[in-house]
């Protein structure tokens, strides 16, 4: 068994998620850094290893959580646009876009890497933990993405492995 987890590529990441939701979704690499605390905050996926070492973190700032909340279930498009435009998630929403999360450790999980799994989301302004928070700055190996879900709107998304 390898101990490195992988780095997904911006296109296995734009595969999985158009399989995921059912429509096309676009990335571009060299989006900024999703920080939780600015423009109304980010849905964090925190994702361990078997050991429950944290390995991995996925962050959708809150237009990309709520256009991708909203597609995956065909709530309307205006939805996810009014929660974008009032920095606020609704919880249905915030449940499928953490819904995401949970199926995006498939990425991680190839070849001889450790299994990992997601252990816990935070919503958009909720606190994260300091052994969580520390490491949304780091200079680790990260994708940071812009990404348009087709017929929803534009966000953009981190993903860091530890």
């Amino acid at each position: 068994m390898s101990d490195a987890t992988p780095l997904p590529s911006a296109k296995e990441v734009r595969e999985h998620w158009e399989g995921l939701i059912g429509r096309d979704v676009e990335v571009a690499t060299g989006g900024p850094m999703v920080d939780p605390v600015l423009n109304g905050g980010a849905l964090v996926g925190v994702y361990v290893d078997k050991l429950m070492k944290l390995s991995a973190l996925v962050l959708f700032d809150l237009p990309l959580a709520a256009h991708l909340g909203a597609s995956i279930a065909l709530v309307p498009a205006a939805t996810a646009r009014t929660a974008a435009e009032e920095e606020q998630l609704p919880p249905a929403l915030a449940e499928n876009a953490a819904e995401i999360l949970n199926v995006t450790a498939a990425l991680f999980n190839v070849g001889d890497a450790p299994h990992l799994k997601l252990d816990t989301w935070y919503a958009p302004r909720e606190a994260l933990p300091a052994d969580v928070a520390q490491w949304v700055p780091a200079y680790v190996r990260r994708l940071d993405l812009e990404v348009e879900v087709s017929g929803y709107g534009r966000g953009a998304a981190s993903v860091l492995v530890i």
